[in-house]
């Protein structure tokens, strides 16, 4: 009777270690379609999914595919599993002044290492001033 006591008091192997689900990232523009030069806003977002700790605190790079790039280091707290939200909503701002389709990306890292990417792409059309448009004339 001890014997089959002590047995169901260990739970069995993985009882209560529930898979967490990795939230989706989704990256988008606005607008998608300007003329230069312009001023875009990009927003981030994180959905879905629990609040791992893999996405807790990223650094956030940012490729404008201009040439350029930008990085937002975290400065968080540290991690409690269970009591720690995740932040799900990033944006930059990135000034194009050339015409051109963009591919623009960001990537989410922790420790140096790129977990999750994404990619939105961006059309800007010669405007007024735009070294393009006056060198196509």
């Amino acid at each position: 009777m001890l014997l089959a006591a002590a047995l169901l008091a260990v739970p069995a192997a993985g009882a209560g270690d529930a898979k967490l689900k990795k939230p989706a990232l989704a990256l988008r523009s606005s607008p998608r379609f300007a003329f230069s030069p312009v001023r875009v806003l990009f927003v981030a977002e994180l959905s879905g999914g629990d609040d791992v700790e893999e996405y807790y605190c990223p650094e956030l790079e940012w490729d404008w595919d201009d040439g350029s790039k930008s990085v937002q280091e975290p400065d968080c707290e540290p991690f409690v599993a269970g009591q720690t939200k995740i932040e799900r909503r990033f944006s930059a701002a990135h000034d194009y002044q050339r015409a051109a389709n963009y591919t623009v990306k960001v990537s989410l890292k922790r420790l140096g290492k790129m977990f999750v990417n994404q990619t939105v792409r961006l059309t800007v059309r010669p405007g007024v001033g735009d070294p393009t448009f006056e060198s196509d004339n």
